[in-house]
């Protein structure tokens, strides 16, 4: 082989390796991005949510204009801040509108994402009557399409799945809702982010995950903050998990101070999420109601945590490193 031939074979495998390496992605209502171009994010809020229940809430509910009016300052306020995302966690049922998300997204500049899955709390009144006769497996199937097609007629993917369960023991309802997620990730590689609170049904869920082969990594512990055993929060961890302490406001600073220098003493931060749960735009009360904002991170919890002698390596890997590792599209299989 001459020295020419060489070079050209090197070139061609250079080539070939270098289209079959994709970075890792996250899908926003815009479409895919590389996670790396996530930047500070805050990994749970919420724009609108209707608590109506699922047999009444629709897009009839609310004038897509008003809530623009709304909600497009607070969303202007974080960009403003240096965050570049924003994880819209409301599911389906519940006042999801991904055509709302499009225009918001377009208007402030954030990266938006939305979700496929369904919410089964709160005795089930936002589920819908299908996922009481549907098996596991045609429910996973709906959010499968979501995934492939997009959500309705809008050209939105979901870019995670979102899933609630009860603050106690697993019912049918809620462990059907975790199977169809299971299968659903399987397919899609979409993590799955699970309204859950307390340790018992949170290891419940991640048993059920290992039952189809799927790593813990895959599953956000939503509402951590709730369990007040912190030793659960290292468990879990230890696992592969997400913990997501994601309901902070000022009345909490010392708790979540105290709970990221624990999780940093034991080498989790790296699974470490923090949020507000903040918003949101209320369907039905005049002016769309009260809305709590998304500052209180930037303005409180940071400078706390710096106080309390996190670096600004560690702030980093909360707000841009963690939920670009948690949300990029990836099935996480044992």
């Amino acid at each position: 082989m001459s020295a020419n031939q060489l070079l050209i074979g090197l070139f061609v495998v250079a080539i070939f390796t270098s289209c079959n390496i994709r970075e890792p992605k996250v899908i926003t209502v815009n479409g895919e991005i590389p996670s790396g171009a996530m930047g500070k994010t805050l990994h749970h809020e919420h724009l609108l949510v209707d608590f109506i229940g699922a047999d009444s809430t629709g897009y009839h509910r609310w004038n897509r204009d008003s809530v623009v009016e709304k909600v497009l300052p607070y969303l202007i306020e974080i960009k403003e801040m240096g965050y570049k995302t924003l994880i819209e966690c409301t599911p389906a049922y519940l006042g999801r509108d991904p055509e709302l998300l499009k225009i918001l997204s377009k208007k402030s500049g954030i990266q938006l994402i939305t979700n496929t899955g369904y919410y089964s709390a709160v005795n089930a009144k936002f589920l819908p009557e299908h996922a009481f006769t549907e098996t596991a497996s045609q429910l996973a199937e709906r959010w499968i399409d979501e995934a492939r097609n997009g959500i309705e007629e809008t050209g939105v993917y979901p870019g995670f799945i979102k899933i609630a369960v009860e603050r106690g023991p697993l019912e049918e309802i809620n462990r059907k809702v975790v199977e169809a997620a299971c299968m659903a990730h399987k397919e899609t590689g979409l993590t799955i982010m699970s309204h859950t609170g307390l340790a018992e049904p949170a290891f419940e869920q991640i048993k059920i995950l290992e039952e189809y082969g799927i790593h813990p990594s895959a599953f956000i512990w939503t509402h951590a903050h709730n369990e007040k055993d912190i030793d659960k929060h290292f468990e879990a961890a230890a696992l592969g998990s997400w913990i997501a302490f994601d309901n902070f406001n000022p009345d909490r600073t010392e708790r979540f101070v105290d709970f990221a220098q624990q999780m940093k003493k034991h080498g989790f931060l790296k699974n470490m999420l923090f949020s507000h749960d903040a918003g949101w735009y209320k369907p039905g009360e005049p002016g769309g109601g009260s809305f709590r904002g998304f500052t209180d991170i930037e303005n409180i919890l940071i400078p706390a945590l710096r106080d309390a002698g996190l670096s600004q390596q560690d702030v980093h890997q909360l707000f841009v490193t963690n939920p670009a590792k948690a949300f990029q599209v990836s099935k996480r299989l044992q």
